[in-house]
């Protein structure tokens, strides 16, 4: 991770030391960036449905906070339900690949940099992570990438065209290791017959996590779904590819023993394996 340090330097070296929180008083229904993300973007397409995501409330460094006043309306997408064109949002016809959580986004950011070629759509909630990975992109000069705010799944249903996508990367999800939560994880079948619709086909599906049960059950859908073929011929896991960096947090879950497992997954022809 030496490439892309955590960015926490303020714009203004007076207001604000290295790598301090930004506490603001501000009054009721005052937004917490006026030209930053917006805290609820879906507004009346909020519905109740069950959520894979936990948003949460973290401090913000100068750095951060003056990275997403800077370069939100150069670079967020709030995720309202209004259809976007990708070509107009990033600037050309390069293959898109979303990628849905991206932590700090320091991953993010070198996968950027390995290819410049493709763009990435990173999707998050926290708005820390937001606010790092714009300052990333900024001070490496990485045109290739756009932070979305909000929900993944009405980005998909409502704002992406059908097979507009090049690629999907889903790293380390909350697993919900608690059985009555396992409905709330991301990878399950209703959200792969969302994400099939805007696959290309020869999309690869790349997910990667830490906590065996959810491999187990990731494997086993993603292999019972039509539209997706496994790139393994043995039908199994696959080694970490090297254009996926080794996470800081990756690497703290390796220091105690986790094991890792990633799964490459590729969208099949329309029509191939009963797909419709």
């Amino acid at each position: 991770m030496s490439d892309f340090p955590n960015p926490e330097a303020p714009a203004d070296a007076h207001a604000h030391a290295p790598g301090e929180s930004v506490r603001h008083t501000r009054a009721k229904g005052e937004p917490r960036f006026p030209d930053g993300p917006k805290a609820d973007p879906a507004g009346s397409h909020f519905e109740r449905r069950i959520r894979s995501f936990q948003p949460r409330r973290s401090r913000v460094t100068a750095g951060q906070a003056d990275a997403l006043q800077r370069l939100w309306a150069k670079w967020g997408l709030d995720i309202d339900g209004h259809r976007v064109d990708l070509a107009e949002l990033f600037g050309d016809d390069g293959p898109v690949v979303l990628e849905i959580g991206f932590g700090m986004g320091e991953a993010t950011a070198q996968m950027a940099a390995a290819d410049p070629a493709a763009n990435i759509l990173a999707v998050d909630v926290h708005t820390p992570g937001q606010g790092n990975l714009l300052n990333l992109a900024d001070r490496n000069g990485l045109t290739n990438v756009r932070v979305a705010n909000g929900d993944a799944i009405i980005l998909l249903r409502e704002m992406l065209t059908p097979d507009s996508l090049d690629g999907l990367r889903v790293y380390f999800p909350d697993p919900w290791p608690k059985k009555r939560h396992h409905k709330r994880r991301l990878i399950q079948p209703e959200f792969l017959d969302l994400a099939a619709t805007r696959l290309r086909p020869g999309a690869l599906v790349h997910c990667a996590t830490d906590w065996e049960p959810y491999a187990e059950q990731m494997l086993e859908v993603l292999t019972a779904h039509p539209a997706f073929e496994n790139t393994r011929p043995d039908g199994g896991f696959a080694p970490r590819p090297d254009f996926r960096p080794l996470t800081r947090f990756e690497g703290q879950g390796l220091d105690k023993g986790h094991v890792v497992n990633d799964l490459l997954f590729r969208r099949v022809q329309h029509g191939e394996r009963g797909d419709h």
